[in-house]
């Protein structure tokens, strides 16, 4: 009989607010009807983990979150379309951009191109076209109407950073003689290059290092696109002009453009912060630049007008002529030297240190991850909204520079409003369940947090101590948490308070354990101690009066030395044997009741960082830092089996609590590879692995019911994983997982093949073959197979029932038949039609060239027929394309062509002329709608004496007109 188990799937995210691996956007509320009053501080979209959530900022509730349950990548960039307020481009790790609609949060299209993280994305100005640039180097420009990409384009030799479309003016370019223009891309990387891409000729026009001492960190474009300031290190920023006019020029190769530069060094500043900057951004509406590095600040510094330039440049000036006056004097007899410079200087050649000044400096909660500017109608004052590392959101009001002057004494700018309640700043390294299961207790330094596991909502926030480890007391209204000042802090959930901290060691509390008849617990420390603590009730006298008040205590009552600093301790559940681990990589076992010696496990290499006890007391499973995981016997402690669990540090491990369906002996261990496995503890199986954290998991609880566990992670993140009622069959499993290898190594080997080649073109196709492609391209083939034999019967039946009217039907392949009797052209149709367009070209790319004649008999039959001729032409064209040289030089492929071309014309033909008449009808029904809506003003007087001229004397008459 094969043993089957049951599987566990992961259920929710919750305690993450916005991950520093991802920037942060401000979008307005929407104008939703039927939800609740809108709060007019707009949303923050924000990256977390694999989700994209998005977030109330004045009221900090959770609004959506859209989560592809396809992708299990962390997003890394967020963007927003610059026409449609509920387009979002979002990148993500693996190398694919998703484009999520805000109001359905759904997926609208989903591209795949890149081989490595997405750094940076940008709509174009008319939202049809997005650029992706990639931590591969590569730049690919994608149609988002046709759903395809268009070209990849390779020329910086490091990761993207940052990515801007320029749209030359409509004067320009009909001054250029130009009707319209594919428009020009401004790329900056982290090989300090800044680029200009003429996205009509797919070739790079520009080339400039951007900074002097290495990286080029980030760009912000002025909104008037005039000019722009990119970022390097050391808090160096440099200021270039951007000339468009020479942009068109050089684009056409007009005679004399070599000479011309598109951009020009208008000369350096230096910030404040002395890190890299990484990220600029100028604000839309007035004149202030925001600048970040990854320190706690953002940067706002103030553009002056051009009065102001000249009224400084003025000052300057006088000052320097009373210092050359000062100083002729000093020396009497010298000439004093007169000013070159006429005094109508004008502000343009003027330094850009006086154009751009220092505003304030925006003092944040933690390390600026990114930020955005609030364009909502506000009182004048710039506001912002700051994303940082530490899990959190602010929102930031800055006085302007007019406001400034008038009254002194207030401060520069205000911490409006915060997102902060529903994560930790630091992260969680311990969580408790409570009996019920329906709290969860979460301990990280400085903070302790009770969450509804249900409702993932927080329940509770209070202040502790740099928490290591922490327990519901029995009744689940007290918790008590072990800091690493040797504290045992007690906090009451009820009222939110601090009950009592007791100095237990004088060591960090490594771990601590609730008694199982839950009249004690046991604290286990570095100061090599462990020590026996039971709950009393004491009536404490109230101070100014005569009453008492009942109040738990702790009552230390024994004491056990050990020899070494205690990292765990753990009660089997009959309340038997107390287990010690050691930092000598021991474990050791003691009676409760006399505190002898029972046993000593030895064999870990490294120190046991965790352990648990099954519920008959019969095994006790350890896990330590080199990786392994044990399972013991605590009749003789024999090592039943040593596993080699994880590839990192196993940092927690908890037997299923109780036996309910014969799966007591089943543990689960969680380590620092970000895996959490599923074993057997009586057969030595591996049953399950889950995947889904993306930093190292910290903390593991698993409920009393043994229906879900929780872990904690340093992503921030507060995982659950639910027991389903699927079955589960490891031999199955281990055939999931080496298909999975399988995979990512066929994956793996296609993009190395990719990068073979010698000398690359710098504008290549935008294509990628992942697995779903190829899967698309065998489906193709196929049915190209199954096509060409059914052609052939459906053929040769004809022939005979030419003859024969009444010739039995064919002999058709069951498929067909399964799929309700359809024609073998129309099957193939249907499965070109279920490839997503992005991938279809990647799928062509999969048929070899055998089969392109196969293709063309079938193009052939739709072209005729006119089915979904846009689809045929883009199969063709790409064919046609790819295999130029093959078809051209093949005999046979010459009349199937002129076929295909006849037929083909006809139905354009037809369909350019059904498109002309309704554009016209169109045209026409717009023109007697603009007719009926336009009202001509006239001057009443001139209008009544004109009537009166006009006038014949005859009254008028109603003719009614059937």
């Amino acid at each position: 009989m094969v043993k089957s188990y049951l599987k566990f799937e992961h259920s929710k995210t919750f305690g993450l607010i916005a991950s520093g691996s991802s920037n942060a956007i401000w979008a307005r509320d929407e104008d939703s009807l039927g939800t609740a009053r809108r709060t007019g501080s707009g949303r923050a979209i924000v990256g977390a983990s694999e989700e994209v959530l998005c977030w109330d900022v004045k009221k900090g509730e959770l609004l959506g979150r859209w989560r592809d349950s396809a992708c299990k990548a962390q997003v890394t960039v967020i963007t927003h379309s610059k026409t449609d307020e509920d387009i979002f481009a979002v990148g993500y790790e693996d190398g694919s951009i998703r484009l999520w609609d805000s109001r359905t949060e759904s997926v609208i299209i989903s591209f795949n191109g890149h081989k490595s993280a997405i750094t940076q994305l940008a709509f174009d100005n008319a939202g049809v076209r997005l650029a992706s640039g990639s931590k591969d180097t590569d730049i690919i420009l994608w149609d988002l109407i046709a759903e395809v990409g268009l070209f990849k384009m390779r020329g910086h030799t490091d990761q993207v950073t940052s990515l801007n479309f320029l749209t030359p003016s409509t004067e320009l370019l009909n001054a250029a003689g130009l009707s319209d223009h594919a428009g020009f891309l401004l790329s900056t990387g982290k090989d300090a290059l800044i680029k200009v891409w003429d996205l009509a000729s797919q070739h790079c026009i520009e080339t400039h290092v951007a900074q002097s001492n290495g990286e080029c960190w980030s760009l912000g474009l002025s909104p008037d696109e005039s000019g722009c300031i990119t970022a390097g290190n050391d808090g160096e920023l440099k200021v270039w002009s951007i000339d468009e006019s020479a942009m068109i020029e050089i684009s056409k190769e007009k005679v004399g453009s070599e000479g011309q530069k598109i951009l020009t060094d208008r000369g350096t500043l230096y910030r404040t912060g002395k890190d890299r900057t990484i990220g600029i951004s100028f604000h839309p509406r007035s004149d202030y630049i925001g600048i970040h590095g990854s320190e706690k600040a953002v940067e706002i510094w103030r553009i002056r007008s051009q009065v102001e330039v000249q009224k400084s440049l003025a000052r300057k000036r006088k000052r320097r002529k009373e210092k050359d006056a000062q100083r002729a004097a000093d020396k009497e007899g010298a000439v004093p030297e007169t000013d070159s410079k006429t005094p109508d200087d004008d502000a343009a050649s003027a330094p850009v240190s006086e154009v751009f000044v220092p505003h304030t400096i925006v003092r944040t909660g933690g390390k600026v991850r990114s930020f955005d500017w609030i364009r909502t109608k506000s009182s004048g004052n710039l506001h912002l909204l700051a994303a940082t590392t530490n899990n959190q959101i602010e929102a930031y009001s800055v006085v302007t520079a007019n406001k400034k002057n008038k009254d002194e004494d207030e401060s520069e700018y205000t911490r409006n409003l915060a997102v902060d309640i529903p994560g930790h700043r630091t992260d969680i390294r311990s969580v408790a369940l409570s009996s019920d299961d329906r709290m969860l207790a979460s301990a990280s330094n400085g903070s302790l947090k009770i969450w509804n596991v249900r409702t993932q909502s927080c329940l509770r926030t209070l202040e502790c101590g740099y928490a290591l480890c922490s327990a519901f007391l029995p009744g689940d209204k007290i918790v008590v948490v072990g800091n690493k000042d040797g504290q045992l802090e007690v906090f009451d959930i009820a009222s939110s308070t601090l009950l009592d901290t007791i100095k237990a060691h004088d060591g960090p509390v490594w771990s601590l354990q609730v008694h199982p008849d839950g009249k004690s617990l046991v604290s286990g420390s570095a100061d090599k101690s462990a020590k026996f603590w039971s709950f009393q009730v004491v009536q404490e006298d109230i101070p100014g009066t005569k009453r008492t008040t009942p109040r738990l205590k702790l009552v230390h009552t024994r004491t056990l030395k050990v020899s070494d600093d205690i990292l765990n301790v753990r009660f089997s559940p009959d309340a038997r044997l107390l287990a010690v681990a050691l930092l000598d990589n021991t474990v050791k076992v003691f009676f409760v009741d006399s505190l002898k010696l029972f046993l000593n496990l030895y064999g870990h290499k490294l120190p046991v960082l965790s352990m648990d006890i099954s519920w008959d007391s019969k095994l006790i499973v350890t896990c330590s830092a080199d990786k392994t995981a044990r399972v013991w016997g605590l009749d003789f402690g024999d090592c039943h089996k040593s596993f080699l669990a994880h590839e990192d540090s196993v940092m927690a491990v908890a037997f299923v609590p109780n036996n309910k369906e014969g799966n007591g002996h089943n543990f689960f261990s969680a380590s620092k590879d970000r895996l959490i496995k599923y074993w057997d503890g009586d057969k030595f199986e591996h049953i399950q692995k889950l995947a889904g954290h993306h930093g190292e998991i910290w903390a593991l609880a698993i409920s009393h019911s043994g229906e879900f566990i929780v872990t904690a992670s340093h992503d921030k993140s507060i995982r659950t994983w639910e027991q389903t009622d699927e079955q589960l069959f490891l031999e199955e499993e281990r055939e999931k997982e080496l298909e999975e290898m399988y995979d990512n190594s066929l994956t793996a080997s296609l993009e190395q093949e990719d990068g073979e080649d010698g000398e690359k073109a710098e504008a290549v196709d935008a294509g990628k073959q992942t697995s779903a492609t190829l899967m698309a391209g065998e489906k193709i083939i196929e049915a190209l197979d199954l096509g060409m034999e059914d052609l052939e019967v459906v053929r040769e039946w004809r022939a005979i029932k030419a003859k024969q009217p009444n010739a039995a039907p064919p002999k058709r392949n069951p498929l067909y038949m399964a799929l309700g009797d359809v024609s073998a052209e129309r099957h193939l149709l249907n499965v070109v039609q279920k490839i997503p367009a992005a991938a279809l070209q990647d799928a062509l790319l999969v048929l070899p060239f055998s089969k392109i004649p196969a293709l063309f008999t079938f193009l052939n039959i739709w072209a005729g027929r006119e089915w979904n001729v846009p689809l045929t032409c883009r199969v063709l064209f790409f064919i046609l394309k790819t295999h130029h040289r093959q078809i051209v030089a093949s005999k046979m492929m010459r009349p199937m062509l002129d076929g295909i071309r006849a037929s083909l014309r006809r139905v354009l033909a037809r369909q350019k002329d059904e498109m002309g008449f309704n554009m016209s009808a169109l045209q026409f029904v717009g023109q007697q709608i603009q007719e009926s809506s336009t009202k001509d003003y006239i001057d009443e007087a001139a209008y009544e004496e004109q009537e009166g001229m006009t006038g014949t004397g005859k009254k008028r008459q109603f003719i009614s007109i059937a």
